[in-house]
């Protein structure tokens, strides 16, 4: 990684407005015009793996379609529903699929959320929480995730209920941290959920990183006013597939159910056959996303500690996952710092304004190959260049 330490006159500051996805498309046009590698450090899961994705479609359409391949018209594939079903031990109709965990969270505002209605969500946090409940006309509030290990305050969250708020929404494993919630704070969560009567809607899509023997149950088993979110996006790298779940109580589902029977149109039965093939026989996956864990997380482990004991970050590693959500001292506008670095050496880190936290940056270090060590090289040699201009000093 090589490039001059000052950003190039010629490139253009992205937006500042708009969401975290159209900094992504700009960011990646961006690094795609720098001249050398590319290293996508902003990415939160695990690499698609290609292979037995293309041996698992294979599976799905030759020599014949298999017998996963299903309509996945109203409810979702039928089998991929009852696997889900057997995996979260609820029954059939517990389990709704979705176009991807996106679609599952529209579907839950749009259901449950009028204009007007209160909804809270969790910050720092995934900036979609916050536009789908916007878009569904909701007055949105926030609640503060703090301390190196982005713990919530129940208390707090209760203090910030109205009579008219409808949705608590957060992420467990937490996006962008990767922290995880304790059992008992959950437990309070969903306690304070069912006795205010509002729904507590807990994104967990990055939540099989926990490894089995440690995964707590998941939320939705806690009590009738929680609905469990996920997909196989995260934790596989299977995002093509565009498979995601929602999962929840009887009368919860049956609402949810009669609003997706009039407007969903557009669930893949292709895709979704895939998944069930991907859920039928997981283990190469589960082995995949196991592999690239231990593979990178050491490597970025032993990085990581040695930039907080020089004070260029600051932060705790999660204990799981494959992302993580440093600050950096001396840099208070983190977008401008990840615009500067992507024009300087092609790599890119998620700037922390798109989560609500000015000073972070989110980093995914499940890499393949050499690709991680050559963007910790980049972003290290960025940020040490970086820290010594006077903007970054003078923009405390």
């Amino acid at each position: 990684m090589s490039g001059e330490e000052n950003m190039p006159a010629s490139v253009t500051t992205l937006p500042e407005d708009g969401s975290y996805a159209q900094w992504v498309r700009g960011a990646l046009a961006k690094a795609r015009a720098h001249d050398g590698q590319t290293v996508s450090l902003f990415e939160s899961s695990v690499p698609e793996p290609r292979e037995l994705l293309r041996t698992t479609v294979l599976a799905a359409v030759e020599p014949t379609f298999s017998r996963y391949y299903v309509s996945a018209f109203g409810d979702g594939n039928p089998l991929v529903r009852d696997m889900l079903a057997e995996r979260y031990a609820v029954e059939r109709d517990q389990v709704l699929c979705t176009t991807g965990a996106t679609g599952g969270l529209s579907l839950i505002y749009r259901a449950f959320v009028r204009p007007g209605d209160h909804v809270l969500v969790e910050t720092p946090g995934f900036d979609l929480f916050r536009h789908l409940a916007e878009a569904s006309g909701a007055v949105v509030d926030t609640f503060q995730r703090s301390g190196d290990r982005f713990a919530i305050d129940v208390a707090e969250v209760e203090a910030r209920l109205r009579p008219d708020t409808r949705l608590i929404v957060l992420s467990d494993l937490h996006n962008p941290s990767g922290m995880a919630i304790s059992e008992d704070r959950m437990r309070a969560l969903a306690a304070l959920a069912e006795r205010r009567g509002v729904l507590l809607v807990v994104d967990e899509v990055y939540r099989d990183y926990i490894p089995e023997q440690r995964r707590p149950q998941a939320a939705a088993a806690l009590s009738p006013a929680v609905i469990s979110l996920s997909s196989l996006t995260k934790i596989y790298g299977l995002g093509v597939l565009r498979c995601g779940w929602i999962v929840g109580a009887m009368d919860v589902m049956e609402r949810l159910r009669q609003l997706n029977g009039r407007i969903e149109f557009g669930m893949s039965t292709l895709s979704h056959a895939v998944a069930a093939h991907v859920l039928a026989d997981s283990s190469a996956f589960d082995q995949h996303s196991r592999d690239y864990v231990a593979q990178c997380r050491p490597r970025f482990q032993s990085w990581f500690d040695g930039m907080v004991a020089e004070g260029l970050m600051a932060g705790v590693l999660p204990q799981d996952g494959c992302i993580c959500f440093p600050s950096l001292p001396g840099v208070a506008d983190t977008r401008a710092f990840s615009e500067w670095l992507i024009a300087r050496s092609g790599v890119i880190v998620a700037p922390g304004e798109y989560f609500g936290a000015p000073g972070h940056v989110r980093i995914g270090f499940c890499q393949e190959g050499d690709k991680l060590d050559a963007g910790l090289r980049g972003l290290e040699e960025g940020l040490r260049a970086y820290v010594r201009q006077p903007q970054a000093v003078g923009a405390n």
